[in-house]
């Protein structure tokens, strides 16, 4: 099974169009696209592994897809990432050669962009490793995750069921090109289902409204400004769908959202080791902070600390833990992460916490580490008292932690970017909203939150 048929004139009903994949002002053909990524897989044939810098272009894509093609792993690296972090990726990575390059440390091949043109080797869709990944590391320093081509095959076709993700569809995101969100769903998505692709470069709202698209992919900063900016936000009422994920989208943009652009965007869940497990459908039920359900090839459950399962009535939070066929199989030479990774019957612990209902609509309470308060005796999910938060007119953002309590165990504190309001205030909002035991016990007012490039707030930074 071919893994990209756009490449080859089949994804996309034998078409060709010269906009197929634009990034800024550059613009592709599929079939000119193909013959870039054919040179690439030319040049790097053979090699243990090739990194790119993952910028924000078309020369990205095209090494990408050119190893591939050629059965070479490629390891993309964040264009901004310090050197240590960039040395590390490099040196536990295995690459041997770093694409898009006039220079490489010390035993590493630069390759530079090739301007040629090659025959397209059509990849298939195996259990080789195409893509190795790196986690955020907030636990330490990242793990590389490696992807297979199946896994990948197996997300987009999940998703292109939940999305009525077609040919038909023009895709428009500003990610960027070194998570799956902004590799694996928004350049080797369209290229699996055949639609176009803009990546406009910058996420400006003005950029992503001229785009004219049919299907956007956000995180929630991005939507974030697009309703601070009413005009772009109704330019999207031609849109079919609009998609947030990477972190939740707070209750009062999704609100913005519907009212400005006449729909209710739809969330998703997943993670650089399971890529896209859960999605809310095009034709689903869309509710602040739902991600849907799982997708085709996708199981999941919810387990108390003792490994025990916990009943799926929609209040009751438990460890998420997944299996399925986009599932990754281990991290890169780490046998003690994977050990703690994976049960003994083969799921894997996601350490996000999570309900599911009756429906089986999951929703993500947050990190089990730090999004899970046990609190004079009871078991508090942060993200159910930060919507709480959201909800009240003066507070613009919100992240809760637990913090140690010598009577209460763990104490339930709040960070708020507000405009005036006095904490009392809010814990009233809170108490008043939510049960009182879920109430934060302490109010700490910030300019902003910390947040990583995909808007996920990094409470450790705290």
């Amino acid at each position: 099974m071919s893994l990209l048929p756009a490449l080859t004139g089949t994804g996309a009903a034998g078409t060709d169009r010269p906009d197929a994949v634009r990034f800024g002002d550059e613009a592709v053909s599929f079939a000119d696209l193909a013959g870039r990524a054919g040179a690439v897989a030319r040049r790097v044939a053979g090699a243990r592994a090739a990194a790119v810098l993952a910028t924000s272009t078309v020369d990205t894509v095209a090494a990408v897809l050119g190893g591939l093609a050629a059965g070479v792993p490629i390891v993309p690296v964040p264009p901004d990432a310090g050197p240590g972090e960039r040395d590390h990726i490099l040196r536990d990575s295995g690459a041997d050669l770093l694409l898009n390059a006039d220079a490489a440390p010390p035993g590493i091949e630069a390759v530079p962009a090739p301007r040629d043109s090659a025959p397209w080797p059509d990849p298939e869709a195996t259990d080789r490793t195409a893509l190795v990944l790196y986690t955020s590391g907030t636990t330490g320093k990242p793990k590389g995750v490696p992807i297979t081509g199946t896994a990948i095959a197996a997300c987009l076709d999940g998703l292109a069921d939940a999305w009525d993700w077609t040919p038909d569809d023009r895709l428009v995101h500003a990610l960027p090109l070194y998570h799956v969100h902004g590799l694996v769903l928004g350049v080797l998505g369209p290229l699996r289902t055949g639609s176009r692709l803009h990546h406009t470069g910058r996420p400006r709202p003005d950029l992503l409204a001229a785009a004219g698209g049919s299907l956007y992919f956000a995180v929630p900063t991005i939507w974030h400004r697009v309703v601070a900016d009413p005009d772009a936000a109704r330019a999207l009422r031609g849109a079919r769908l609009l998609v947030s994920g990477s972190a939740a989208l707070p209750a009062g943009v999704f609100a913005k959202l519907r009212e400005l652009t006449g729909q209710a965007p739809v969330e998703r869940y997943g993670m650089t080791e399971t890529l896209i497990t859960v999605a809310t459908r095009a034709d689903g039920r869309r509710a602040p902070g739902a991600v849907g359900i799982p997708v085709k090839g996708v199981e999941t459950r919810l387990v108390d600390e003792a490994g025990h399962p916990i009943a799926h009535d929609g209040t009751t939070p438990g460890a998420l833990e997944i299996r399925g066929s986009t599932v990754f199989a281990g991290y890169l030479d780490r046998p003690d992460a994977n050990r703690a990774a994976f049960t003994a019957d083969g799921w894997f612990r996601t350490g996000d916490v999570a309900t599911i209902d009756g429906e089986g609509v999951h929703r993500i309470v947050g990190r089990a580490s730090t999004d899970l308060i046990k609190t004079g005796g009871y078991r508090v999910g942060a993200g159910e008292i930060e919507d709480a938060l959201l909800t009240h007119p003066a507070v613009r953002e919100a992240a809760v932690v637990g913090r140690p309590d010598d009577d209460l165990g763990q104490r339930v504190v709040a960070y708020v970017v507000a405009d005036a309001v006095a904490p009392d205030v809010l814990v009233q909002h809170v108490a008043a909203t939510l049960s009182a035991h879920k109430r934060p016990r302490e109010v700490v007012f910030v300019d902003a939150l910390p947040r990583n490039a995909l808007g996920k707030v990094q409470k450790h930074r705290l």
